[in-house]
C-alpha cells in the first residue's frame, strides 16, 4: 500500500482547501437536514414513552460518536479521496470496496440526494404552493412488460431537479464555492434550530414530560424490541456524518483535522437531536405525537401558535439546502476513487484542470439523482438500502482491526480511543439494528441485498477492461 498518510493533493490532483471548521460544517450540514423534524412521531410508535425517546437519541448520538472515533483513525491513516471505499479496498480487497461504491453512486448517495432535493422543495412549497409536490405538471400512462403504470410528475419534483442541478454546478466551479455555501448554510441551520430550543425549553405554555423508561402495559420483550426498531429510524437521522472522510483528500492537515472534526461535528449533532427532542416532548402528550410525520411543525404549533408553522418550513428549507449541498459535494470524491482504481468511468477520475473538482463526476451524479427524483424511486430505494448501508457500516469499522494487523506500519497519527472496546461496541450495537432491521423489513432487506450482488458481474466486466491499480 502507498504511504497514504503524506499530502496527495499534487498526486491525484485534488487540492487540500479544507480547515477544521469546513470539515465540522460539513458534517453538520449533511447529517441535519430534514431527518429531525419528521423522524419522532415515527419513533413514537414503536416506544411511546417520552424517556425511552431521548435515550433512543442519546444511544444513537453515542453510537454515531464511537463510529466517529473508528472513522478519526481510519481517516488520519488514509487521508485520501474516497473514505470508507478506501478502507474497504484494503481491508478485504477490490470487489468489497467495488460493491460499495455501487451502491452508493446508484442508490445511497444519488438517493439521498434526490431525497433531500424532494423534501427542500416539498417545504417551499409552504410559501410558495404551486411549487409544492401536491402541484402536477404531467401524467401519463405507461405499459412496461404488459403492465400499465400511471406516472405522475410534480412541479416539486422539477424544483427538486433544479436545485439538483444547480448545486451541481456550484460544486463543480470549484471547492471554495461550495465550501463557501456549506458553511453559511450550516451556520444558520445551527442558529435557527437553537433558536428553536431556546424558545421551545422556556416557553411557559409546555407541559413536563414523564421521563419513565417503561410505559404502562409494555413487557420488557416489547419494549427491547421497539427500542430496536427506534434506533433504525435514529440511525437513518444520523446517517451522514461518515461523508467527511469521503474528501479526506481535499482537507487540510488531515492527520489533525479529520479526527477533531469528526467528534466535533457528531457532538454538536448529538446536542442538537437530543435537545430538539425536548422540545417536542415539553410541546406535545406522546399520544399526540405517535404516528405524526411533521412532528416539529405540531409541536411548535402547540408552543407558539399557527405562526410557527412558517418558522419551521423555513427552518427545514435551510437544513435541506446545506444537507443538498454537503451530500453533492462529498459524493463524486467516492467514484473518483473507484475511477482511479479502474473500476468505474475513466472520465470520473479526472479533476478539471482549473476548478480543481472531479467535475464529470459531479455531472454525473447530478443527472442520475435527477433521474430517481422524477421517478420517484428514491424512496423504494432507501427502504431497500439500510440494511446493506449497516452492513458495510460493519465492514468499515471492522477495517480498523483488519488494516492495523494488515498494514501494521501503516503511520496511524491519531489510533482510535478505547480500541479495541469501542470499535467492537459499535460493531455489536450495528450488528443488533442490523438483526432488527431483518425483522422489521425483510423483503426490503433481501432486495437490497439482490441489487448489491447485481454489482458482482459488473465488477468482474470492469476487470476485463484493465485489473485495478495496485496499491502496494
Amino acid at each position: 500500500m502507498a504511504n497514504a498518510s503524506v499530502d496527495s493533493s499534487h498526486q491525484d490532483g485534488l487540492v487540500r482547501r479544507l480547515g477544521l471548521f469546513d470539515a465540522t460544517m460539513m458534517i453538520v450540514g449533511i447529517v441535519v437536514g430534514s431527518g429531525i423534524f419528521l423522524t419522532t412521531g415515527l419513533i413514537a410508535q414503536s416506544i411511546p414513552s417520552p424517556g425511552l425517546i431521548l435515550l433512543a437519541w442519546i444511544v444513537g448520538g453515542l453510537l454515531t460518536l464511537a463510529g466517529a472515533l473508528i472513522y478519526a483513525e481510519l481517516g488520519a491513516a488514509m487521508p485520501e479521496a474516497g473514505g470508507q471505499y478506501v478502507y474497504i479496498r484494503e481491508a478485504y480487497g477490490a470487489l468489497p470496496g467495488f460493491l460499495y461504491g455501487w451502491i452508493m453512486f446508484f442508490t445511497v448517495a444519488t438517493g439521498a440526494v434526490a431525497a433531500v432535493a424532494v423534501a427542500c422543495a416539498e417545504y417551499l412549497g409552504y410559501f410558495f404552493p404551486s411549487l409544492s409536490t401536491t402541484t402536477v405538471v404531467l401524467t401519463h400512462d405507461i405499459r412496461v412488460l404488459h403492465r400499465g403504470i400511471h406516472y405522475t410528475l410534480s412541479m416539486g419534483q422539477v424544483v427538486a431537479c433544479i436545485l439538483i442541478l444547480g448545486l451541481s454546478a456550484v460544486n463543480y466551479l470549484g471547492v471554495g464555492l461550495g465550501k463557501t455555501i456549506q458553511n453559511v448554510c450550516t451556520v444558520a441551520k445551527i442558529g435557527a434550530i437553537a433558536i428553536l430550543i431556546v424558545f421551545g425549553v422556556t416557553a411557559g405554555s409546555g407541559i413536563h414530560p414523564e421521563l419513565a423508561l417503561r410505559p404502562a402495559g409494555f413487557s420488557v420483550g416489547r419494549l427491547i424490541t421497539g427500542f430496536g426498531v427506534a434506533l433504525i429510524a435514529v440511525s437513518y437521522a444520523f446517517d451522514g456524518w461518515n461523508n467527511i472522510n469521503y474528501i479526506a483528500g481535499e482537507i487540510k492537515n488531515p492527520q489533525r483535522t479529520i479526527p477533531r472534526a469528526l467528534v466535533m461535528g457528531t457532538s454538536i449533532i448529538t446536542l442538537l437531536y437530543v435537545s430538539m427532542n425536548y422540545v417536542y416532548l415539553r410541546a406535545l402528550p406522546i399520544d399526540e405525537m405517535v404516528g405524526v410525520v411533521r412532528v416539529a411543525e405540531k409541536a411548535v404549533t402547540a408552543l407558539h401558535g399557527q405562526t410557527a408553522a412558517g418558522v419551521i418550513a423555513a427552518v427545514v428549507v435551510i437544513a435541506s439546502s446545506g444537507a443538498l449541498n454537503g451530500s453533492i459535494f462529498v459524493g463524486p470524491r467516492v467514484y473518483y476513487a473507484m475511477a482511479q482504481d479502474r473500476l468505474f468511468f475513466h472520465r470520473m477520475s479526472i479533476v478539471h484542470p482549473r476548478f480543481r473538482t472531479p467535475g464529470f463526476a459531479i455531472l454525473i451524479q447530478g443527472v442520475w439523482a435527477c433521474l430517481l427524483a422524477v421517478t420517484g424511486t428514491f424512496e423504494q430505494l432507501f427502504t431497500y438500502m439500510m440494511f446493506v448501508v449497516i452492513i458495510f457500516w460493519i465492514v468499515a469499522a471492522a477495517s480498523v482491526f483488519t488494516l492495523r494487523k494488515k498494514y501494521p506500519d501503516l503511520p496511524r497519527p491519531y489510533q482510535a480511543w478505547g480500541y479495541p472496546a469501542i470499535p467492537l461496541l459499535f460493531i455489536f450495537a450495528s450488528v443488533g439494528i442490523l438483526i432488527n432491521t431483518i425483522f422489521a423489513s425483510p423483503v426490503e432487506s433481501l432486495a437490497g441485498l439482490g441489487f448489491t450482488a447485481l454489482g458482482v458481474p459488473v465488477y468482474y466486466a470492469w476487470r476485463r477492461k484493465g485489473l485495478p491499480r495496485s496499491r502496494e
